[in-house]
Parts: structure tokens; C-alpha cells; sequence
């Protein structure tokens, strides 16, 4: 069983979402989002950085999952997003909690079944997947779905991994 944190960061709105998956069950436990708004960067950047250390703190979670970088148009909003996530990811890091980074498509293909899903998309199949009676707002939705999709790739590896020296056509494998 293990709690992992999802992080859908933003330099304005930072998702997360806390959930508990043991085996293929999945539990949803807390979602929510990181309001920043217009203060000075630096100020929004301790702001998420301290946030999220408050969630790890109360949820003491093994796992932390964020999306990765993806090209913006807008340079400027590439960096800060890219500023925001390197509070987040320095959060989890001084918590002791390794990173795991997947990119948006990764994160669809997971939950909704295909990569070029929409955010509506990806807000109905969480609600749905965690039986939550209504839809999380868009940035804790995405969270979640980022944490699920750890969620599933842990087990995968985990599948994979406990497949090695099984019997399969009269013969060991091995790998």
C-alpha cells in the first residue's frame, strides 16, 4: 500500500491530489489546488514549495508523481512553469521522497485510454475511477490523474518484475 502524491504544477494554479493505491485498488483520500494569483514570483514559489511540504507533512506519502515540462508558445511561460516545478520537486526532495515524472500524454493514456485526451476528458474518467460525486476542478483533476498514472506504472514494473525466473514453455526464463 502506498500513498502517493500527484502534482500538476502551474506559476498561478498548482494541482495536487493524494491518493492510496494497494495492488489495482485505488482510494482517493484529497484534492485541491495551490492559489497563487499575482504575487511576486519569488513569493508564489515559496508559497507552493511550503504548500506542498504542509501535504507531505499531514499525508506522509512514499510516493510523489509530477507531470514534466512540455514546450509552451510563450517562452516566459515555459520558464515559470518550469520555476514552479523546481519548488515542488525541491518540496519532495527535502522530504526524502524520490520523483517520478511523466509527461502529459503518458498521464492520458493511463487514465483516459488515449494520449490526445482533453481536460474534460481526463476530469469525467477521474471522477469516475475514484467514485467521487463530482468533478474535481481542472488542475487537482490533472493531479490526481498524474498520481494514478504512478499509480499504474508502479504496478506494471512491479508485473514485470515478479515475471523474471517464471516457467514459460518448459523453460526458466531469466532476464
Amino acid at each position: 500500500m502506498a500513498i502517493i502524491l500527484g502534482v500538476d504544477p502551474g506559476s498561478r494554479i498548482t494541482g495536487y491530489g493524494v491518493i492510496r493505491a494497494e495492488g489495482r485498488h485505488i482510494e482517493y483520500l484529497d484534492s485541491g489546488c495551490i492559489r497563487v494569483g499575482e504575487m511576486p514570483m519569488a513569493q508564489r514559489l515559496q508559497t507552493i514549495f511550503q504548500s506542498l511540504a504542509t501535504l507531505i507533512g499531514e499525508y506522509r506519502p512514499e510516493e510523489f508523481a509530477i507531470e514534466q515540462v512540455f514546450m509552451a508558445r510563450n517562452p516566459d511561460s515555459a520558464l515559470k512553469l518550469g520555476q514552479a516545478r523546481g519548488a515542488a520537486i525541491v518540496s519532495a526532495a527535502n522530504s526524502g521522497l524520490a520523483v517520478h515524472e511523466y509527461s502529459a500524454r503518458q498521464v492520458k493514456q493511463a487514465v483516459v485510454g488515449k494520449g490526445g485526451a482533453d481536460k474534460s476528458q481526463v476530469q469525467h474518467m477521474v471522477q469516475v475511477l475514484l467514485s467521487l460525486s463530482r468533478k474535481p476542478q481542472a488542475d487537482a483533476a490533472d493531479a490526481l490523474a498524474i498520481a494514478m498514472c504512478h499509480a499504474h506504472m508502479s504496478q506494471s514494473i512491479l508485473r514485470v518484475a515478479s515475471g523474471a525466473g517464471k516457467v514459460r514453455g518448459g523453460r526458466v526464463r531469466q532476464q
